[in-house]
Parts: C-alpha cells; structure tokens; sequence
C-alpha cells in the first residue's frame, strides 16, 4: 500500500461523508463546542491490543504531548495535529493495516472469507470494518461512514485486483480518522444539564480505569442506555476495577503524575557511572512502577509509596542497591532490611538517578521534583542570568553538595528558590547522582539533614516518612487523579468536588483504587461545562510543566 492510495482513498471518504455526518437515525447530535484529546502513545498501543491482539508488532514514536498541571494527559487537550504527527500516525496506521490483512495474521483476524481474494467482497468488507470501526470510534459507525469505508475497500479491491489490499487501505484510513485519534465529547442535554452521551461516558471510564478504549461489554452497556443509569453504571465501574486490566490504567497515571518519560532521555557520565546502563535506566523505571501498582492491587494506603521497603529487583539493579540477583533477566520481589537506607520511591534509582545531574547529584532538582511531583507546588525557573559556576566549577575546598549550595544561595537572586527546595533535596544525598548509597562525598561526612514543611529529619528515610505523613502530598495526589481523569485543566469551579473527593479519599483509608472508582461513579465526571468564559486559575494558565527545565 502506498500513500498516495491512502490519501486518494481519504478524499473519498471525505467526499463521501461530507454534509452526511449530521443526518440520519443513528447520529448522536453533539451540544456546543466539544473539547477534544489527542490519543497517546500507550492508548494507541493498548487499544489496537485490544482489536487485534497482544501479538500485534507496534513500537510508534508519536510527537511528545506538551504537560499541562503536571500531566500529559491532561496537555493532551492542548496537543495539535501537525503534518509531520500526521505523518507518523500515518506510517504507524499502515503497518498495522499490512500485518492485519497479510497472509499471517488474515485467517484469525478477519473472521470472514472474500468470495475471491482478487475481488472486491461487499458483504465481508462491511463486516470486518464496522466490527473494527465501533471500537476505534467508540461508537457504531453511523451509515454514512459504513458506506464510505466499505466503498473505498471495494475501489481499492477492484483497482489493485486483491481483496486484502483494499481492505487494508479503508482501515488505515480508519486509524488516522479525526475518530479514532481524538477523543471528543459528545454530549446531549438532560433535564437542563449537558453531559456526555453513552458511548462519551464509555470512552471517558475506559481511558481512566484501563488506560485504553471500551470493551464490547462497555460498549454494549452504552448501545442498551445502561450506561446512562445509576444501577448501569455502577455495574460497569465494579467489573472495570475488578478486571487484570486495571493495572494498566494505574500504571500508566503513575507513568504520567512521575514524569518518568524523561527516562527516554536519561543520560549518565560513563566514566563517573559506568556501570548506569540503558538496561538499568529501563528497570528502574519499571522497578517503581512495578511496586507502586502491587501497593494499589492489594488496595494498600497510597502513602505507603513513600515508606515501604517492598518492592522489585533484576540483576542489574541489584548491582546499584549492593543486593545480589541470582535470576539474570526476572524480576524477583524484594524486601530491604528494616535498618537499610531504602526505602519507599524516593529513595528508588528512578528517582534518585532521573533527578540528578549527569555527572553529579543535584539537591536542587530532587527538592524541586518532590515539591512539584508530590505537592502540586509550582517551583519557579532559575533566571537567565544566574551563575552555576560555584556548582559547575567548585572551590576545591567545598567538598560536599551542601557546601557548595551556601556559596552559591550567596546570591540573594537565586536563596529564595534555593530555599524552598534545598532543604529536601538535601535529604537525598546519601545517594549519588546514579543512585549509588554513599555515607561520604570526596571522604567528607555527607550531612543529609533537612526539613519538609516544618518537619525535621536527618536523611532520606525520614524525608520519605514526612513526606507520607504530609497532607498535601494526599491532596496532591487527588488533584492530579481528578485532573488525569478529565483530561483538561482544574480551576476554582473544581476545587469544591476536589475537596470532597480527597475528604472520601481520607476516610477509605488513601485506597486509590477507592478514589479512581469514586471518580468514576460521579455525575461531574461525565458533566461538560463551556468554560471558555471562565478565568483559571494561574496554574491552569501554565501550559508546561518546569520538571522539565531543571536547574542546578
């Protein structure tokens, strides 16, 4: 298949479906301006797995979404189609069309069989694309877009002479259809309120609990209008949680809240680090993800993150932490001894080598990133003008890293962000910048003391307890779940239902499954408002998040 058949068959479909979207029984009428998300890498993969899968080859690189409050799921929103993201969705929507309809895979992908794989087949093209189609549109095709799909296999059938080929064209058009790589918000109007329509409702609770699109259970709750009562919808939300699949869908929002895309471009110093290999940088992502989700599997208190000494090994990690892994390549469960420095995330390597310097550790970077991360607070960026040179290039007699910040927060411009960060990040200098636990930097004792919010401690470990005590870091937490799970900026309208949910999130013992499903359950999730009128606040008003553009 090549692209110039694609975009033919795209003007057609374009011709075909022009001035139609809006008629007929099964157009689902929309209410105002619906806002839109651009699908992301995961949901992509995770969705098509669904259709087709788990044995379907995919490894896109789709352009990187801009964070919004934090999240890319929520600058998802903000995310714009350009030709060069086209493209790629493009060649991504032609690769999966060539290995579902080649000879391989066709017999148990395509559950029917052309009259003639030289021929166009009305029947058996309608049926594989509407089958596809009501899942990657979240919704029944309309008859308009049955109609215009199947059209175009069967040109590009007859043109070509090969049934398969024809079919591969219309789906790849399919996979790069406004549809499919968005999610909008239909809506409709109920007793005055505008909310979003069943299949809406559909899309919105699969992408939250599973990271991924509606099942046919899901779709069919949605198709029946049980999606659209109480007694429906609980039901839905109950069998979601309850499902394997749910895993992924927390997996993926603690993937997002800890920033752990900046391991793609993780780099270390190979001659200060050399044993911080791509292998380890991979397993240590997955290291904290793997212990943050068996905390949420066994419906454990949230805040446990931060203390618990449970958590997941491979050999290569073992070398970083000093434990031995007699099983190369497995992940075997591990528990730090109650006297270990470990403990909980903070003292991970994610966290202690994604924060730091290449070469050198940073206490400026871990106290930004616990504030940002952890307590919804924003840090500003150094200015333009500051000078890192008594960082970059140190007094010889300045032996540690807190010795170095005093001479540098000499400079009264740069003290008063220093001074909301340093405190904590000088907790974690037990640990150099690839995660290595040290007790001396160039044989000077390292003095890991520090405060958070008014609380002492003297190293990583209580740091990690003040931070799991910290009523903000929970409330941070429920900022950003609500956040994820609209897709769009909180303001001051949300600040009442987010206060409620972290009060519910409290009193069930920090159960973040609880929250997710409390979430799910409530009637503002699916509520859509038109805020265009309305003044954010000035964290919603920042389109980036600054973990990004670290400083010293």
């Amino acid at each position: 298949m090549n692209k110039a058949s694609l975009f033919g068959t795209l003007a057609v479909l374009g011709a075909a479906l022009l001035g139609t979207a809006g008629h007929g029984a099964d157009h689902v009428a929309s209410v105002g301006v619906p806002a839109a998300r651009l699908i992301t890498e995961d949901q992509y993969v995770n969705t098509l797995k669904v259709v087709f899968g788990p044995g379907l080859k995919l490894a896109p690189r789709f352009a990187p979404i801009p964070r919004v409050q934090g999240l890319v799921a929520v600058g998802s929103s903000h995310a714009t189609m350009t030709a060069g993201a086209l493209d790629q969705f493009d060649n991504a929507a032609r690769l999966v069309a060539d290995q579902v309809t080649g000879r391989e895979n066709r017999d148990f992908l395509i559950t029917c069989r052309p009259k003639s794989n030289t021929a166009a087949d009305d029947a058996c093209a309608q049926e594989t694309l509407t089958r596809i189609g009501r899942v990657l549109f979240r919704r029944p095709l309309t008859t308009a877009e049955t109609k215009a799909y199947v059209k175009a296999a069967n040109q590009n059938a007859e043109s070509i002479h090969d049934f398969y080929r024809g079919l591969a064209v219309s789906m790849s058009a399919m996979l790069i259809a406004p549809e499919f790589l968005y999610v909008t918000q239909p809506t409709q109007t109920v007793r005055g309120k505008t909310t979003l329509t069943a299949y809406g409702k559909a899309a919105r609770l699969s992408l939250l609990l599973w990271n991924s699109y509606p099942d046919d259970a899901l779709l069919n709750a949605a198709e029946s209008g049980a999606l659209n009562t109480p007694k429906g919808l609980q039901a839905q939300v109950e069998r979601m949680v309850a499902s394997p699949r749910l895993q992924a869908g927390v997996r993926n929002f603690f993937d997002d809240m800890l920033v752990f895309e900046n391991f793609e471009t993780l780099s270390k110093d190979a001659t200060t680090f050399p044993t911080f290999t791509y292998k380890v940088s991979v397993d240590a992502r997955e290291q904290t993800l793997r212990t943050v989700a068996a905390i949420v599997r066994d419906d454990a208190d949230f805040r446990d993150i931060f203390t618990t000494r449970k958590t997941f090994l491979t050999n290569d990690l073992g070398s970083i932490y000093g434990v031995r892994i007699d099983k190369p390549d497995e992940w075997v469960p591990y528990e730090f001894p109650a006297n270990d420095p470990h403990a909980g995330i903070l003292t991970h390597v994610s966290f202690t080598a994604l924060y730091a310097q290449p070469g050198r550790t940073s206490p400026t970077r871990r106290g930004k990133a616990i504030r940002e991360i952890f307590l919804c607070q924003k840090v500003p960026d150094p200015p333009a003008n500051v000078d890192f040179s008594k960082l970059t290039n140190p007094d010889p007699s300045l032996k540690t890293s807190r010795d170095r910040l005093e001479a540098h927060r000499s400079n009264p411009v740069c003290a008063g962000c220093h001074k909301i960060t340093d405190p904590m990040g000088l907790g974690m200098e037990n640990f150099d910048g690839a995660g290595f636990y040290r007790a001396e930097e160039q044989k000077a004792p390292i003095d890991a003391r520090g405060d958070l919010e008014g609380v002492q401690f003297s190293d990583a470990v209580g740091l990690s307890k003040a931070l799991h005590d910290s009523p903000k870091a929970t409330s941070c937490l429920t900022q950003r779940m609500l956040g994820y799970a609209l897709g769009r900026p909180l303001d001051s309208n949300d600040e009442a239902l987010v206060k409620s949910l972290n009060e519910d999130f409290i009193n069930s013992g920090y159960r973040v499954r609880h929250l997710m499903q409390t979430i799910a359950i409530n009637d503002a999730f699916y509520n859509v408002e038109d805020r265009s009128a309305k003044v954010p606040t000035k964290e919603a008003s920042n389109a980036s998040s600054s973990v990004q553009k670290q400083g010293s």
